[in-house]
């Protein structure tokens, strides 16, 4: 029996076509009427070994982790492993932004030659976007390239980072400015993980799935003005169509352009120029990174509406959303001058010129260029 039949009452996959680098996102939640904890819990360490299990040979699982939930989420995992008689070994990496660095990243290479890990090993990432991020460019790069699974368990990583092969760290003043595209061999999400999620890290999250609304589907977008409150309380079926709809939108995307060169994928992009810069200014220590997308998204708007591809009702809707959700709008510290100074160091600038991604109406966006500091920040120079 095959893994999508085996485990049907628990289980919705989304597939991301990419040729001979396809894989499938494993969503396990709230999907019926009789799911229930334990059966969620089952299905998400069947997943787990199953996927496993149809890779073939595998001489050895990493497991790089979150340091917060490295005990009571990866331990288990690598135990799990292990009875199965799979060699396991696990890290733990500190938690946060200021992770995804060269000292980081060197330590987990140091892991793996420690741990004799080879090419027919696999990596699994467990935790948010950080950790996949870091992970994933480890994975990339280790011996040329090693098999990598993505085990997101936050929310921000289930609906954006976890899917489409993007990895790398931050640079003190760029962020993902180093890194490398490499597709995970899978992507296993149990919703069960967003339990523990503190409030703060979840409402973050939600910055990205009000973007695909924004950027790609205004059918989506209506769904999330009608049901913000179950959304907020995290209602499981909610959460999971939230969680689906984002995965589906973000595979399709990928799916056509992996690579940014068509200039298609560039739309996930809205909001992260401001909010890359913002995080840059910071020190990637005030605001998480749903919240700084939330605020470049407000941003983004502004600016469109400067340039008259707008009116004022979209800023106001989409903004409307955002704080329904708990989401910032706007930052006390914000520098206008210095952030445009950063913002010259986004991986979007050519020949000197920075892209925005502007939107036209709800459910869709544009790629612009020749935006002048004035626009974007609506105060002269």
């Amino acid at each position: 029996m095959s893994l999508k039949q085996d485990l049907a009452d628990v289980f919705e996959v989304i597939p991301v076509s990419l040729a001979d680098r396809s894989y499938l996102i494993h969503l396990c939640g709230a999907s019926s009427s009789k799911t229930n904890k334990e059966s969620l819990i089952k299905g998400f360490e069947n997943a787990l070994l199953a996927v496993l299990g149809e890779l073939g040979r595998c001489s050895h699982v990493v497991i790089v982790a979150d340091g917060s939930i490295a005990a009571p989420y990866a331990k288990p995992i690598q135990d799990k492993l292990q009875s199965a008689g799979t060699r396991a070994s696990l890290l733990a990496i500190p938690s946060g932004e200021q992770s995804k660095s060269i000292a980081e990243l060197a330590r987990i290479w140091e892991f793996l030659l420690r741990e004799k890990t080879d090419r027919a090993s696999v990596m699994i990432a467990i935790g948010g976007g950080v950790i996949g991020d870091l992970a994933g460019f480890a994975a990339a790069t280790y011996t040329r390239g090693i098999r990598f699974i993505q085990v997101p368990t936050t929310l921000l990583a289930m609906v954006d980072s976890s899917v489409g092969g993007k990895t790398g760290i931050n640079l003190p003043t760029a962020k993902n400015m180093v890194g490398a595209f490499w597709q995970p061999t899978a992507v296993v999400i149990n919703t069960q993980a967003l339990d523990s999620l503190p409030d703060r890290e979840f409402r973050s999250g939600l910055a990205e799935v009000v973007k695909y609304g924004v950027i790609l589907d205004e059918e989506f977008f209506e769904y999330l003005e009608s049901h913000a409150v179950a959304i907020g309380g995290r209602h499981p079926e909610s959460i999971q169509h939230i969680i689906a709809r984002s995965c589906q939108l973000k595979a399709e995307v990928v799916s056509k352009d992996e690579y940014e060169t068509t200039g298609l994928r560039a739309i996930l992009n809205y909001g992260h120029t401001f909010a890359h810069a913002i995080e840059a200014d910071t020190k990637y220590g005030q605001l998480l990174h749903g919240e700084a997308v939330s605020i470049g998204m407000h941003l983004a708007a502004q600016t469109a509406v400067r340039r008259g591809m707008i009116d004022a009702s979209i800023v106001d809707r989409q903004s409307t959303l955002l704080q329904r959700l708990g989401l910032p709008i706007y930052f006390e510290g914000l520098k206008p001058a210095r952030l445009w100074e950063l913002m010259q160091n986004d991986k979007k600038v050519e020949n000197g010129k920075l892209a925005f991604i502007l939107p036209t109406r709800i459910g869709h966006v544009e790629r612009t260029r020749n935006v002048t500091f004035e626009e974007a920040f609506g105060v002269q120079t």
